[in-house]
């Protein structure tokens, strides 16, 4: 048996569609990030980045997530939750992750990785913050399963900062 924050052949899946969402989000113009819920009973909800689309910096695909499965799921549903991400959460969407309650986040592309692909978005620096010390400075626990190894995960970024 595996703990909460292995990386497993199932979550990998998860992690593929979460590729794939950012793929889907960079071809529509907003940045390469997608992320989805799975809940307890299978249920999914997937959501992207929409940063561009709607004109909107808090509109990363983890907080389009959590604000999606929590409009549709009740906290006790959350409380047994997964969040899986193409890309390591920032600081602000593990404040949206530990906010909302779902228990563990599984992520491919580890921040430090996308640090080595981008240094900054539109001018701004991108923050050296692991969601691990962001959800330890919590009162309650969040497991995190990652980096995952997904080649995908940092391909879907390549031309995209430059």
């Amino acid at each position: 048996m595996t703990d909460d924050t292995t990386v497993t052949d199932a979550d990998l899946e998860w992690l593929r569609r979460c590729v794939r969402l950012a793929a889907d989000a960079r071809a529509r113009g907003d940045h390469p990030f997608g992320s989805l819920v799975v809940a307890p009973d299978g249920r999914t909800i997937e959501a992207m980045n929409t940063v561009v689309t709607q004109h909107d910096p808090t509109g990363h695909a983890e907080t389009n997530v959590v604000r999606a499965a929590a409009a549709v799921l009740t906290a006790e549903q959350l409380a047994g939750s997964t969040l899986y991400t193409s890309t390591e959460p920032c600081a602000m969407c593990a404040g949206a992750v530990y906010w909302s309650g779902i228990p563990r986040v599984v992520y491919a592309l580890g921040e430090d990785g996308l640090r080595d692909l981008v240094a900054e978005q539109e001018g701004v620096p991108t923050m050296a913050l692991p969601c691990r010390e962001v959800f330890a400075r919590g009162g309650r626990t969040v497991a995190v399963a990652g980096p995952a190894a997904l080649p995908e995960a940092s391909a879907v970024h390549d031309g995209f900062w430059g």
